[in-house]
Order: C-alpha cells, then structure tokens, then sequence
C-alpha cells in the first residue's frame, strides 16, 4: 500500500472528520467542535495538523500541538508540545500509517525546538485527557513503541441524578459550616471577580479561563456556585460550562486550607442537586485521580468510573 503524509489544507474537514469517527468511535466529533477545539485554537498550526491520504483518500490523521499563546502570564511551554489525537481508519491498518503520522509528528515539534511531548494532556482543547487503553489497545501499544511513557491514570466518571436528592447528612454538614461563617450560594455579580481571582491563587490557569469563558458565552451564572466566608470566595462548582454542554460537570475545587472540612462535599451535592432541577438526568466528567481525594469523594457521591485514560510523554531524542 502506497499513501502519504502532508499536513493540512482547506477543504480536508469533512473527510477528516469522516475517518475520524470511523476510527475512534467513542471520541467522535462535529463540524463544530472541529471548528471550536482545532481549527479557532489560539495555537493552532497547520504544519501541526497532520493527514494521511492513500489514492486521495484520508484514511489517517494527528492534531500536533505546540503553545503560541500563554495559558497565563508569558509562558510559552517552549519545550513542550502535545498530540490531542491521531488516529488510523480501521480497513487502512497494519500499514505503517499510525507510525509514519507519529514519526512526522516528533518532525513537526523538532522543527519547533520541542523536547517534550505529551499526550493527550493539552489545555484548553483537549479531547481525551490520555489513551483509553480498553477502547483503543493498538493506540496504545502504538504510542510506547514510539517512544511515549506511562505518566500516571486519570478516570473519567458519570452519575445517574434521576431521583437524586442530598442526603440528611450533608444537609446537617452544611448547616454546621453555615454556623461557623460559610455560605455556599449561587453566584452573583459582587463575587464575579472574586470567583476568578480565587482560581488564579489556587488552580490552574485553565480553571481560570474555563470561568472566564463560560460567562463569556453566556453560561449563566447561576450554573457557577461559590462558597464563601464574609466576601472572601473560598470554593466553587460549575456545569455547563464546556461547549455548552449542560451534563458535564467541573471544574470543581475548595482553597487547600480547608481541605478536609467537608465544604467540597456540600458543593458537589448542592450543585448536583441544582442540576436536576435544571431537568439534567446525569453528571460527567472525563479527568480526575481514582485514587486521589476527590476521586473518592466522587464515588462516596455515587458517580461511577466510566473510562480510564493514561497520560503519556516522550522525551525527543
């Protein structure tokens, strides 16, 4: 079999996107998040954007990463550069297509003086936070061949709310915080920047801009809730706030100091119950630690793992 890699030209999306729903069928996409998560990044490069063509067909493809916009401050990440997803048509495997886009890709982030590349945990438009090595073994084995490195496992987790409702003993948690000063509330315009402000001390940076994003297109505000002592923000929960998806749910967090107090508990129930009174029957995410504290908190919440991904890195050479 004879075929080609070159990198991407107008008029490629709709096959691109055909083969890739043929290949990864449980990561499909639209046009729209085409558009939103490649083509309308900040980062995006063609040269990046990578097509293997057998006869004028795409049968294969990679989104190749490297940062041209800081996520915060003037960082650039300048050795680092991620692939978000590559993928081989299944009837055009066994071929060397998946190796060859893989090969042109570490040229790619070469010629961009990269000498790091993770996959596939790029922020803000990841699709996957790693490999799902259940759904797609031959990825997997693919990527250690070319060199990549187990870095750690992230799960993914859903949750049934059909009949939920908050259990007496968080509502008992709850209002023993609320006695020693904290209030977990929708937010208002008064805790708008407190909200952002509180992310950029605590999280990471793509916490930040998811908020600020999400109130940028719209996402109301009370799908945001906030916990708070006095005026200080202390906690926050949000859903919706990703590609107007109303079930996904995160990101979630309460300030380090006050860890262990069971204010992340009442957030998650409060904001899973305000959920199913907005009409949604489930919660998900794609990206925590299954073995971490909020991992089990999740699962004491009743969410259950759906999906287990390994976030991959390869030195280059």
């Amino acid at each position: 079999m004879y075929f080609m890699i070159r990198t991407y030209r107008s008029g490629d999306e709709a096959a691109f996107i055909e083969t890739w729903n043929a290949s990864m069928p449980q990561d499909g996409i639209t046009e729209k998040v085409f558009v939103n998560r490649i083509l309308t990044d900040a980062n995006f490069d063609p040269e990046g954007l990578l097509v293997a063509e057998e006869e004028g067909q795409i049968v294969g493809g990679l989104v190749g990463i490297v940062r041209k916009t800081p996520m915060a401050g003037s960082n650039l990440e300048p050795e680092t550069g991620w692939i978000t997803a590559f993928f081989v048509h299944p009837r055009f495997r066994q071929h060397g297509i998946g190796r060859e886009l893989l090969a042109q890709a570490d040229t790619f982030f070469r010629s961009r003086n990269r000498s790091v590349v993770y996959f596939a945990s790029y922020a803000p438009n990841y699709f996957v936070p790693g490999i799902d090595r259940q759904a797609y073994p031959e990825a997997a084995i693919l990527l250690e061949k070319a060199g990549f490195k187990k870095l750690y496992q992230c799960a993914a987790m859903d949750k049934n709310l059909v009949g939920f409702e908050i259990p007496e003993d968080v509502r008992a948690l709850e209002a023993a915080r609320r006695n020693e000063g904290y209030v977990v509330e929708n937010l208002t315009l008064p805790y708008v920047y407190g909200v952002i402000d509180f992310n950029n001390r605590e999280f990471d940076p793509d916490w930040t801009r998811a908020i600020r994003e999400a109130l940028k297109q719209g996402v109301p505000m009370s799908n945001i809730l906030i916990c708070r002592r006095d005026d200080e923000v202390v906690g926050f929960c949000i859903y919706g706030g990703y590609d107007g998806v109303g079930e996904r749910f995160g990101p979630f967090g309460v300030a380090e100091s006050l860890r262990g107090t069971g204010l992340g508990k009442v957030l998650l129930y409060r904001c899973l119950e305000q959920m199913r009174h907005d009409g949604l029957h489930g919660a998900w995410f794609l990206w925590t630690g299954e073995r971490e504290p909020a991992g089990h908190l999740y699962l004491r919440a009743g969410f259950a793992v759906t999906r287990r991904f390994d976030v991959m890195k390869k030195v280059l050479a």
